[in-house]
């Protein structure tokens, strides 16, 4: 079973991801920008600007957790195009949580403020959506795709993690 779990940025993605991979006893593909920025020694946001002026980040990014994810029988790939990028997933899910939910979230991981955490995050939102549409021709706001929207900005990440897995456990009785 290959499950993708997408959202934006501070969704919980990579947290719920671990838990959920870590449960199943699934490896977790999460391969992201961020991986790729520390693999080629640049600073995340610098990097994230270098993205805006050339598409091979994120080619090479969404090609190498596909195939990641196709390498393994059993996986759990979170990226904030995973529902999308990984077609043959059996179980997609799409995290969302409110804009200040989701800047507190990260302005507790990477610190700074969270009036400009608020502001990046939007500007990234932005960016990584006509991105998206240019490169792909993908909405990632539209989550008609997935099979399962769960709005994290109430719940923590075990409980998140929970109704995947009783998901994956109701599917598996099919």
């Amino acid at each position: 079973m290959r499950i993708a779990i997408s959202g934006k940025s501070g969704c919980g993605n990579t947290t719920v991801s671990k838990l959920v991979a870590d449960a199943l006893g699934f490896t977790m593909i999460n391969f992201t920008f961020r991986t790729l920025s520390e693999e080629k020694g640049i600073e995340f946001w610098t990097f994230c600007k270098q993205a805006e002026q050339t598409d091979e980040y994120d080619l090479e990014v969404d090609r190498r957790q596909v195939e990641m994810a196709m390498a393994q029988e059993h996986c759990v790939l979170g990226s904030r195009l995973a529902i999308w990028m990984l077609k043959d997933a059996d179980l997609k899910i799409y995290l969302t949580a409110s804009s200040e939910e989701r800047a507190r979230r990260i302005t507790e991981r990477e610190g700074g403020s969270l009036s400009e955490r608020m502001e990046q995050t939007q500007r990234r939102d932005a960016n990584d959506s006509k991105r998206y549409l240019r490169l792909y021709g993908i909405d990632n706001s539209d989550t008609s795709i997935a099979d399962l929207v769960i709005d994290t900005s109430q719940l923590g990440p075990e409980q998140v993690a929970d109704l995947i897995i009783a998901e994956v456990h109701k599917r598996d009785k099919h």
